[in-house]
């Protein structure tokens, strides 16, 4: 990984493995469909494996007091150039079906050092499994919306999902892995989705104090999207795009809260 460019020093090295992939090779050699037992045992699926090497080299005993205190914070910044390689495979393969990578998706992670043989081949002098990641604040508060409810209330009719949700939740997975541009041009169009949408829901009238703040808050975000057309947008485009993005989820969360309250 080059951030600043072909002849610069690499910042990190990206090392991807797939695990247990025999059986699946197996499965995609077969032409014809087979009969199978009543209850069949489940299918090996394959495993990705991805090691991020700091490529700078450090000394052993710097080493061992890193790993010694070493956090889920230690994996933010390789979480970052993973994201980083997810974005650019999307690009180069134009599929849009790959998903960007969460530290709450991973099996396991595990943080330490080794020679370069060691890491280059996903294994380590020494390491530590770190405790799983925690759910987000957003996660949170969605709990507390009881979400079943709402996704029953989805599947059987009696809700629909607004194209404003979707984009927002577009907008939030940008905004958290810092990609501020991709962010900026989202959440404009989540904004004038909601905008459009909102009014005509049947809780317009208990939402019309949360609209009129959206209203007052697109202006700052169209002008963050047209700058970000323009060229790379500078950190302090994070916090107007946070409190935009965090008012857009608190109408729809109401919105939720008022739809479930019709609904009982």
């Amino acid at each position: 990984m080059r951030p600043d460019g072909p002849g610069s020093a690499p910042t990190h090295v990206v090392v991807v493995a797939t695990l247990g992939a025999e059986p699946r090779r197996r499965l995609r050699r077969r032409s014809r469909p087979r009969d199978i037992a009543p209850e069949p045992s489940p299918t090996p699926v394959e495993t990705g494996r991805v090691t991020i090497v700091d490529a700078r080299p450090g000394d052993g005993a710097a080493a061992e007091r890193w790993l010694s205190s070493a956090g889920l914070e230690a994996a933010q910044a390789p979480l970052t150039e993973l994201t980083r390689l997810v974005r650019a495979h999307r690009a180069a393969s134009a599929d849009p079906g790959v998903a960007l990578p969460r530290l709450s998706q991973a099996l396991v992670v595990r943080v330490g050092y080794g020679a370069g043989e060691e890491v280059a081949d996903g294994r380590w002098t020494a390491a530590r499994e770190l405790p799983p990641a925690k759910e987000s604040r957003t996660a949170r508060r969605s709990s507390a919306l009881r979400p079943q409810e709402r996704l029953a209330a989805l599947l059987g009719g009696r809700s629909h999902q607004l194209a404003c949700e979707e984009l927002t939740l577009r907008a939030r997975h940008d905004l958290d892995d810092g990609q501020l541009r991709e962010a900026a041009l989202q959440l404009r169009t989540a904004f004038d989705a909601a905008l459009a949408e909102l009014p005509a829901t049947a809780q317009a009238s208990q939402l019309a104090q949360r609209i009129e703040e959206l209203r007052s808050l697109r202006a700052g975000v169209a002008a963050l999207a047209d700058d970000a057309l323009g060229g790379v947008l500078g950190p302090e485009a994070t916090q107007t795009l946070e409190i935009a993005q965090r008012r857009l989820e608190a109408a729809l969360r109401a919105r939720t809260v008022a739809e479930t309250a019709q609904d009982g």
